[in-house]
């Protein structure tokens, strides 16, 4: 979607041109060179645009990107998701903070490393998510009219029983039914490690979305990821927009989608891009010699 596709192209240190032959000739349905080539640090990125959620479409995408870019050593779904509060201080899931799962097949153990180093960097400093939303501001000023982080109070997560009285914000549910929470110290986004469950239907109800964390111990839920990850293992991550019930809206849509977008670039450039070089480099060389 446009709102989640944006920030990771803010986030790119320069793009590149793009590129002209039809890269979608197989797939006419998804559109035609949905891809926006650039560089991250001394990564080189291509982004591949979904022009509809679902795991359908998020299966055909990858296919297509598997086989234009065939060599391409990291791959990363990054978006927005429900999250899925627990009680637990480690499960103090909010709107706008990131929640990052593992690939279902191996990862490359340059990525496995370098996802711990980040996590084990966390621990000591602040993330650079800020200060790369910062500079995203910077550079895309406009971006401002939509992806600033909202009020906290409209951060409001209410209690499982208590259903959305309709319209298209909260003023008419009962205050009285809201879950007290600890107030944070720092307005930055949390990083959450777990398990993320997805599926061909939103999620919009207390009700299954308890369910999913009691049985299955899920923390997030979108539409996309379980079309891509068994074909086209990625790494995956989401930013908070709702909290998966009836009270769902789009007003963290935006910020959620920049926030996994910073996640991503802050990754990135802790691994050193001239291992992969040179890894590519190999690969490129096999297939060469390949009748």
């Amino acid at each position: 979607m446009g709102v989640e596709l944006c920030p990771v192209e803010a986030m790119l240190d320069e793009i590149h041109p793009p590129i002209s032959r039809n890269l979608y000739s197989d797939v006419k349905q998804y559109g035609r060179g949905a891809y926006t080539l650039g560089r991250i640090g001394g990564h080189n990125i291509v982004v591949a645009a979904m022009p509809q959620i679902g795991n359908n479409a998020a299966a055909i995408v990858a296919n297509q990107l598997w086989q234009d870019f065939p060599f391409v050593e990291l791959r990363f779904l990054v978006g927005i998701g429900g999250g899925i509060p627990g009680g637990a201080e480690d499960e103090d899931i909010r709107l706008g903070d990131v929640v990052r799962t593992g690939m279902s097949a191996r990862p490359p153990a340059i990525l496995s490393a370098n996802v711990e180093r980040l996590k084990s960097l966390h621990h000591r400093e602040r993330s650079r998510i800020p200060q790369f939303l910062e500079q995203m501001f910077e550079r895309f000023p406009k971006m401002n009219e939509g992806y600033l982080r909202p009020n906290i109070g409209d951060d409001r997560l209410f209690k499982s029983n208590c259903l959305h009285q309709g319209g298209p914000t909260c003023q008419g549910c009962p205050t009285s039914q809201l879950i007290v929470r600890r107030q944070r110290t720092s307005s930055d986004p949390r990083i959450h490690y777990g398990i993320i469950g997805s599926g061909n239907t939103v999620v919009k109800d207390s009700y299954t979305r308890d369910c999913l964390k009691q049985d299955l111990n899920i923390i997030c839920v979108d539409m996309e990821a379980s079309g891509l990850v068994d074909a086209f293992p990625s790494l995956v991550v989401r930013g908070i927009c709702d909290y998966a019930d009836s009270h769902k809206n789009k007003n963290w849509q935006a910020y959620a989608a920049a926030v996994a977008a910073a996640y991503m670039k802050e990754l990135l450039l802790i691994v050193p891009h001239e291992i992969l070089v040179k890894r590519e480099g190999k690969q490129n060389a096999k297939h060469d010699m390949e009748p």
